[in-house]
């Protein structure tokens, strides 16, 4: 297994209802360590930046807005299978489908409102990274 970085978010509704500290828990509880952290309040610019790939699709707009609504986690997480392991320890995308114990099924208020994002693949987390960090603050 291979010691990897990826990125995730905590977003605006997990950080409004004060559960930054408890997602922090279950991502190092599950292997993963926060080599990089910061809480930002991600301008319309950086939604849409970030989110760019989904321009074309109906909840774009939605989505970017949701995203403004509130502060964020922006996080580095490192660990063995590090990209994998944190989509696990996030649960599937829509709470209802995602396996008990997930941040998703224990804190997501719905599909749209879920709580966390994380990268799909090492190629997506480094891109994800470099639009957030720069490699002074990364201090694994």
């Amino acid at each position: 297994m291979a010691t990897e970085r990826t990125f995730s978010i905590i977003k605006p509704d997990a950080t409004r209802r004060n559960l930054t500290g408890a997602v922090t828990k279950m991502l190092e509880d599950g292997g993963l360590r926060v080599v990089a952290s910061k809480r930002i309040h991600m301008t319309r610019e950086q939604a849409e930046g970030f989110y760019g790939v989904h321009r074309e699709r109906p909840f774009f707009n939605d989505l970017c807005t949701f995203m403004t609504s509130g502060p964020v986690v922006v996080q580095v997480l490192e660990g063995e299978n590090a990209v994998a392991r944190n989509r696990e320890i996030m649960g599937a995308t829509n709470p209802e489908n995602a396996d008990e114990g997930t941040i998703r099924k224990v804190h997501a208020e719905s599909i749209e409102a879920n709580s966390v994002h994380g990268s799909d693949s090492l190629e997506n987390a480094k891109i994800e990274i470099d639009y957030f960090f720069k490699p002074e603050e990364i201090v694994g």
